[in-house]
């Protein structure tokens, strides 16, 4: 899906060329688009702006529920000592070797499942059950094997995505149009052929779409391992906010996990336009 700027672009270029009525229905989609936008900022402006003022009044509890100016107090004060950097700093390092992970581990043993159809039959069934496995429960067995490192957080991470991804691309894999590999074949194609001119190619987006999914699997998978197997991280600094009763610590960690899940959803979306249109 094109974003409004670029829509915006192509509109203004195009207007000498283009119907009335398409001119009309561009035009509206763009208002459209922009009131929409609007509203999600005016949401986002309420909500703080309720919560701030309740809290002012006392009508909910600010050491309970914290709130923006103490939020953003809090901000300022980690980032002048420097730890709210090296916090996110190592959540961030732990969800992208976990997200590197996942998606080789899922996208060879997809590829595995898809070449070996006995393979595949054998597995798959394995495959469901660990998919289905609650992820929060395996991680203080993780502990006990690896111990309290970041080793253990990555692994707990991967954990989550990587079972999911498997099944998705190897559905994804199986569903290739059966006639663009009879032509590879009857060209004189190998299997190796029809994996990398069709299968890979015609699953692209599947591969992207997947790769979007994972980020915030994994991202929540460092933060499960991060309550349980931690000294520093964004996971870490909300269960010890909890525990000593600093709930702005909590409120901060978690909004900046929204804001960094879809600051790399965004990137992840901007690939997948890139590439796949």
């Amino acid at each position: 899906m094109r974003t409004l700027r670029s829509l915006e672009r192509s509109y203004k270029n195009r207007s000498e060329v283009v119907s009335s009525a398409q001119q009309a229905y561009v035009a509206a989609y763009i208002t459209k688009m922009k009131r929409i936008r609007l509203i999600q900022i005016l949401i986002l402006v309420v909500f703080i702006g309720l919560w701030e003022g309740s809290t002012r009044l006392g009508i909910v509890d600010s050491f309970v529920f914290s709130s923006p100016s103490r939020v953003v107090h809090c901000i300022i004060t980690m980032i002048a000592d420097g730890s709210l950097f090296m916090h996110i700093g190592i959540t961030l390092l732990e969800t992208f070797v976990s997200f590197g992970l996942v998606i080789l581990i899922g996208l060879l043993i997809a590829i595995l499942l898809w070449w070996n159809d006995s393979v595949s039959k054998v597995l798959e069934p394995y495959l469901v059950i660990l998919n289905s496995l609650p992820k929060s429960a395996l991680a203080p067995v993780f502990i006990v094997w690896l111990g309290n490192n970041m080793k253990t957080i990555i692994i707990a991470a991967i954990s989550v995505a990587v079972f999911g991804t498997i099944i998705t691309l190897y559905t994804d894999f199986k569903e290739v149009e059966e006639d663009k590999i009879k032509l590879i074949r009857t060209l004189g194609g190998s299997k190796k052929d029809v994996l990398f001119r069709v299968v890979i190619p015609s699953n692209l987006a599947s591969i992207i779409s997947v790769m979007k999914v994972n980020i915030g699997l994994s991202l929540v998978g460092v933060i499960i391992g991060e309550f349980l197997a931690a000294k520093a991280g964004l996971g870490y600094l909300i269960i010890y906010g909890s525990q000593v009763f600093k709930l702005d610590y909590v409120i901060m960690s978690i909004t900046i996990l929204c804001i960094v899940a879809a600051m790399l959803y965004k990137v992840l979306g901007y690939y997948e336009k890139k590439y796949t249109s």
